[in-house]
């Protein structure tokens, strides 16, 4: 039994009317500040460093983040916490340093106001605009789903409301779209800075109750380091404190799916990229880098700490390492691991339930910012991107243009959460990171070569994009459904065609995530098409024409 059966309700409603009513209140203000459709996508382009950087933190940083991987680092370990490193790296520093000045200025000299308009516009192709966008239509709803299911898990499990679970939900859905649809960009940036304040003072108190609780950083590292995992780890694990052995299952799901598939595919996350297009400078942007390497430092660094140290709690308390306990004593899944963890640490703890308000407040938060910005993402995707698009193949002149139309944007955004909430019900359980890993990764196997291609050559080449987005999403798509153990669960092809769950069932390379093969392939297409286009082509061109020079002669 847990040491407690959830917060009470009546507690847990007054700080939830307080946190809608600022909510509500930040979204009435983007929605008087929303005069047109401009606004709805990228609002005043007058954002200061403390609003880019928090809104782009909490984004980033989403339940996934927090639930998700922090059940991730209680099955696997302290190994986990390398991608806090690379949260830091190729999440922060690389995009803010390399690709941010890049897009802020390229987006502004081009008038682009979506992460789909811009490379369209680099490359002068409405093909690409729609498959980019069409990329994010199809495939971030699932990232928005896995986020949602992280909130919703986290606050019926902490408030002992489990029957309610289908309420919540919409109702959650209901709150996030409503200032999404009406509010825009602005309602989205203004609430990530709200819910990034209370993400990190949750994620501080709870690292330090753990720590007060298992007598002290070194007390726990040593007693997580005695530990044996019982269950919920492949081959080659070697303690909660090691690293796996290299080329092993769990070696490869670790560093594959977790580390590579996350801390790569942060590079190219539109819902991250129309940020720097939103700055008012280049001086913002470099302030930003500052203040959120501290907060994404305190989110991360704290989830994947504490999601390890659960291991010592519940193995004191119930003998059960976090997995066997939680999966099979309490019958729930892997994503259900921190919840659980929080209620019964903080049932023992003075003012105990006001800190687990808080903290659902927190997950809340990190669920409802990521949320947001994904379904204003996922909106702009249809109803400016594929909506000028089709509009421009409707006039003569079959031109790039962009077709304002702040209801379309509005209508397509409504229907998008709906989509998502439906999403909700289709997934499996314990998904939630595997989702954020499937979007990032195929969003970096598909764009990260053509964009860092798009930013830096000055006369970008069509042709040679679209050879390695093909490239990059079909390798990747193959291998995900196809290859791919974990990943093939979320559309089983390949079971209903050969009746296995993969095709590889008896190898080590049924562990290896798509992100590895498909986007060196499409970084090698684009270097190949480039050479192609720059030395071939010109020659086979050249020779064509003396040749028909010669025929005339």
């Amino acid at each position: 039994m847990m040491a407690s059966e959830g917060v009470p309700f009546s507690m847990f409603l007054v700080m939830m009317a307080v946190f809608v009513a600022s909510m509500i209140l930040l979204g009435w203000y983007g929605y008087r500040h929303t005069k047109d459709n401009q606004q709805f996508l990228l609002g005043r382009n007058k954002a200061n460093a403390l609003l880019i950087a928090l809104s782009y933190g909490a984004t980033f940083l989403s339940a996934s983040a927090i639930i998700g991987f922090g059940g991730q680092a209680a099955t696997h370990g302290l190994g986990l916490m390398w991608l806090c490193f690379l949260n830091l790296a190729l999440g922060l520093f690389v995009p803010f340093v390399l690709f941010a000045p890049r897009v802020r200025k390229i987006g502004r000299a081009l008038g682009a106001s979506t992460f789909a308009d811009l490379l369209g516009k680099i490359f002068k192709s409405n093909w690409i605009r729609g498959f980019i966008a069409g990329l994010i239509i199809i495939m971030m709803p699932i990232y928005g789903a896995a986020v949602m299911k992280g909130g919703v898990n986290t606050l019926v499990v902490l408030t002992g409301t489990m029957d309610l679970y289908n309420i919540i939900l919409i109702i959650l859905a209901i709150v996030v779209g409503l200032y999404v649809v009406y509010g825009g960009i602005i309602a989205v940036m203004y609430n990530d800075v709200l819910q990034a304040s209370v993400m990190a003072i949750g994620m501080v108190v709870i690292l330090a109750v753990t720590l007060y609780t298992l007598g002290g950083f070194t007390a726990a590292f040593n007693s997580l380091s005695d530990l044996t995992a019982s269950a919920g780890t492949l081959p080659g694990f070697n303690g909660f404190t090691g690293y796996p052995s290299f080329g092993t299952p769990e070696w490869w799901t670790l560093t594959s799916t977790f580390l590579l598939g996350v801390g790569i595919g942060a590079m190219t996350q539109p819902q991250l990229v129309v940020r720097f297009m939103s700055a008012k400078d280049d001086k913002m942007l470099n302030r930003s880098l500052i203040v959120g390497s501290i907060f994404m430092f305190i989110v991360v660094g704290c989830a994947y700490t504490v999601g390890s140290m659960t291991n010592v709690y519940f193995f004191n308390e119930y003998g059960q390492t976090a997995f066997p306990y939680v999966t099979g004593t309490l019958g729930q899944g892997v994503d259900f691991i921190i919840p659980n963890y929080v209620l019964d640490v903080f049932s023992g703890v003075s003012l105990g339930e006001v800190f687990i308000c808080v903290f659902i407040l927190s997950l809340l938060c990190a669920a409802i910012s990521t949320i947001s910005a994904l379904l204003h993402t996922i909106g702009v995707a249809g109803g400016h991107d594929i909506y000028s698009i089709f509009r421009s193949r409707k006039s003569k002149e079959q031109k790039m243009e962009d077709f304002q139309s702040l209801k379309v944007n509005r209508i397509v955004t409504a229907i998008v959460m709906v989509l998502v909430v439906v999403y909700c019900y289709l997934m499996p359980n314990d998904i939630i990171a595997k989702a954020t890993s499937l979007f990032m990764g195929m969003t970096a196997a598909a764009l990260l070569p053509l964009m860092v291609y798009g930013l830096y050559s000055k006369a970008p080449k069509t042709k040679v994009a679209a050879a390695s987005m093909g490239v990059g999403t079909a390798t990747y798509l193959f291998w995900a459904l196809f290859i791919n153990a974990g990943s093939s669960i979320f559309l089983p092809i390949c079971k209903w065609l050969t009746g296995n769950k993969v095709l590889f069932m008896d190898s080590n390379i049924m562990y290896v995530d798509a992100l590895i093969v498909a986007l060196p392939l499409s970084a090698l297409t684009l270097l190949i098409a480039f050479a192609w286009m720059r030395w071939v082509t010109p020659k086979i061109s050249k020779a064509g024409s003396e040749k028909k020079g010669t025929t005339k002669q």
